[in-house]
């Protein structure tokens, strides 16, 4: 067992180093001119079809921002499944292959979010009440994420998440094994955006250059998906986000909070 373990420190080095570049990347870009870029703001600057670069940028910080987020909570799995298929040359290739599937799972739902953002931007602008009362939709997103950690749905895809083990043993076959690898990354990436999507929604709000948010809400995550009392969390955390949303509105309504607040 001990060989095993030793055996894994290089590849949770690298993976640890790829996590701690994937953030300074973050901090330096959002230190940058091209800074903007990372907030929900400079979103309405794309217009789909017509700026390829700036989606891209979009893409690339959203990538970089579920690698900094969303691979550390994952790490028990890839540790996991590394072990499982130690007797195999090609391990190295098997585990590149899952982190692949589940980092690519998490691309594609910023895609599809952007997307959505992109037609909920044009029905804003249809409704003025809501173009000028954007603190509204803020409070919506808040309160939307609150009420989906109670979820039943919530609970069931992070009782898979927190089963790395059984997770393997049910979704790994051992033959085609490249394809199984890969199709294992996008499976624990999609029962992943099961549990957190409501919370990474608020992340998209507030922007993917917000280090602080990052932390808060990546700290969060990895302890309710790892974490043995992980779930004793989440009820506490609906409770405050459904609280702070109706704060943010009821704010909104007294003039306190203008109607072009940070997250919206």
């Amino acid at each position: 067992m001990q060989v095993r373990v030793n055996s894994q420190k290089p590849l949770m080095v690298s993976l640890v180093g790829l996590i701690t570049v994937a953030w300074l990347a973050l901090w330096v870009w959002g230190a940058s001119p091209y800074g903007r870029f990372l907030s929900h703001e400079s979103l309405g600057e794309l217009h789909l079809g017509s700026d390829l670069p700036l989606m891209t940028l979009f893409v690339a910080g959203w990538t970089l921002m579920t690698t900094a987020m969303m691979l550390p909570t994952t790490l028990p799995l890839i540790g996991l499944f590394h072990r499982f298929t130690a007797q195999r040359h090609d391990r190295l290739r098997l585990v590149l292959l899952l982190i692949a599937g589940y980092l690519g799972v998490w691309s594609l739902f910023g895609v599809l979010v952007r997307l959505a953002d992109y037609v909920f931007h044009i029905v804003v602008e249809q409704i003025a009440w809501l173009e000028s009362n954007h603190t509204a939709i803020g409070s919506a997103t808040l309160v939307l994420a609150g009420l989906y950690q109670f979820s039943p749905l919530k609970y069931k895809c992070l009782d898979k998440c927190r089963s790395p083990m059984s997770f393997i043993v049910e979704h790994w076959r051992g033959h085609s094994e490249g394809r199984q690898a890969l199709l294992l990354g996008i499976h624990h990436g999609l029962f992943c955006i099961g549990c957190c999507w409501a919370l990474m929604l608020l992340m998209f709000a507030v922007g993917t250059g917000s280090v602080v948010w990052m932390l808060v809400l990546g700290g969060i995550m990895g302890i309710e998906k790892n974490a043995t009392w992980g779930r004793r969390l989440s009820a506490p955390l609906g409770v405050f986000l459904i609280g702070l949303g109706l704060m943010f509105l009821w704010g909104s309504s007294l003039g306190i909070f203008g109607p072009h607040s940070h997250i919206h």
